[in-house]
């Protein structure tokens, strides 16, 4: 009787062990997801990605590559849509960030890497409705899915829903306030304007308009001449994207336009979502970069028209 006991007892603990506290264990994610990696031209590999997005029914909406002679030897981010991203974007606040999606090629030594920003794991840092299956099937038909990368061992839902780095940092809803307009013609009108003459050094990589007075536009940051280094995504870049398996995806950034309102995600949520990992403390990490987050406010306002 007693061994029956202690054997219902271990069954029992082993059926369990899922479970902590009574909460089931959570999924882990990561921010980017490699779709494929290895030798190859760098120029064909662009075409193929770009023709395969097309055939899974994205919408191309944007494209450029954001380094010139730095630590990879060639990237190429392309900006991707369909009507799924769109239709969810339309339903939470500031969703509109999650609209456009970036998948990058990038060259580095004999390889030729594509990889995308994981559908799943910004689903649920920007606080969607929808945790964007049918986006995450339809790269990996068009692209391939290898493996998630970006972080050793993931964020949960739960985690990523409320994310900030650390105490006094950033949420998804702390965002810069750029500039503000009286309508949202006015405010778009402007933004072009000043991506065209390179305010701040930020320029126009796409716009994307979704409708109900809410526009996208991803930008490129470059130091302008006699400009704050730190502001230029190219310099950011080479500082936190060290590891084998590159995270060009991170870029373009975004700068939304809501009615008249032009606002941009806080650097210090937007660049700790996609590198969690990221030490605060010595080589590659947040403190090399202490002085971007700001110097990208000033930029991204100088782009919007803000003071």
């Amino acid at each position: 009787m007693v061994k029956r006991m202690i054997s219902a007892l271990m069954l029992l603990g082993v059926m369990l062990l899922p479970y902590a506290g009574g909460v089931q264990a959570e999924d882990h994610f990561k921010p980017f997801v490699l779709a494929s990696r290895g030798a190859g031209d760098f120029d064909t590999r662009v075409q193929e990605t770009r023709d395969a997005l097309i055939g899974a029914g994205f919408e191309i909406v944007g494209e450029y590559t954001p380094y010139a002679d730095t630590f990879v030897d060639n990237a190429r981010v392309i900006i991707v849509t369909n009507d799924e991203l769109k239709t969810v974007a339309g339903k939470t606040a500031r969703g509109g960030f999650a609209a456009p999606w970036r998948v990058a090629v990038t060259k580095t030594g004999d390889e030729v890497q594509v990889a995308y920003v994981n559908p799943i794991y910004i689903a649920y840092g920007y606080r969607l409705e929808s945790d964007l299956n049918g986006v995450s099937e339809g790269l990996k038909r068009a692209l391939g899915a290898e493996q998630t990368f970006g972080s050793e061992k993931g964020l949960t839902e739960r985690k990523l829903r409320k994310y900030r780095y650390t105490f006094g940092m950033e949420y998804f809803d702390d965002v810069y306030r750029l500039a503000e307009y009286g309508s949202h013609k006015e405010a778009v009108t402007a933004i072009e304007k000043n991506l065209a003459e390179r305010r701040g050094g930020v320029t126009k990589v796409y716009r994307l308009d979704l409708g109900n007075d809410v526009t996208v536009f991803g930008v490129a940051r470059k130091t302008p001449p006699d400009g704050d280094e730190h502001m230029d995504e190219a310099w950011i870049m080479e500082n936190v994207d060290f590891k084998e398996i590159k995270g060009t995806a991170y870029l373009p950034y975004e700068i939304l336009v809501d009615g008249g309102d032009v606002v941009a995600l806080h650097m210090r949520f937007r660049m700790a979502l996609h590198n969690p990992d990221l030490k605060m403390m010595g080589k590659n990490s947040f403190m090399q970069i202490m002085p971007s987050p700001k110097a990208n406010e000033t930029a991204l306002k100088a782009a919007a028209g803000g003071q």
